[in-house]
């Protein structure tokens, strides 16, 4: 069974996000306040915490919500996770929509250790 370690949100796209105490999940959109709420495909994004952890024990020195990500979670291997599959958090259902995210501009991450983890890590949901 995984946790929720942290939830991130932004108010607007392009930036790191900030740990918030709580979040509300609104159907067809995502994360209420978050900038990438909406009717999309990509409304909330996961990182799993032992891939955070790892970055950052090669040097990589991120908080929570650096990579844009929404939800830190930690127990679920999200690598064996297939698009279409469907999460459980709390109540609410998530599916995978897609997983990993092209960066078309290299994230202050990037530019400063060489490395980002969300392209090949990150795993993108709709509620």
């Amino acid at each position: 069974m995984g946790k929720v370690i942290a939830i991130c949100i932004s108010e607007n796209k392009g930036t790191e996000k900030v740990v918030v105490e709580s979040g509300v999940l609104i159907e067809n959109f995502g994360l209420e306040k978050d900038a990438h709420g909406g009717n999309w495909h990509r409304q909330i994004s996961l990182l799993e915490l032992e891939k955070i952890d790892d970055f950052n024990n090669k040097g990589g020195n991120v908080d929570f919500g650096a990579f844009g990500e929404n939800l830190i979670i930690q127990g679920i291997d999200l690598k064996n996770l297939a698009v279409g599959s469907i999460l459980q958090i709390g109540t609410a259902l998530l599916e995978i929509t897609q997983k990993g995210k092209q960066c078309h501009h290299h994230c202050k991450i990037y530019h400063r250790v060489g490395d980002c983890i969300m392209p090949r890590e990150g795993v993108l949901q709709r509620y």
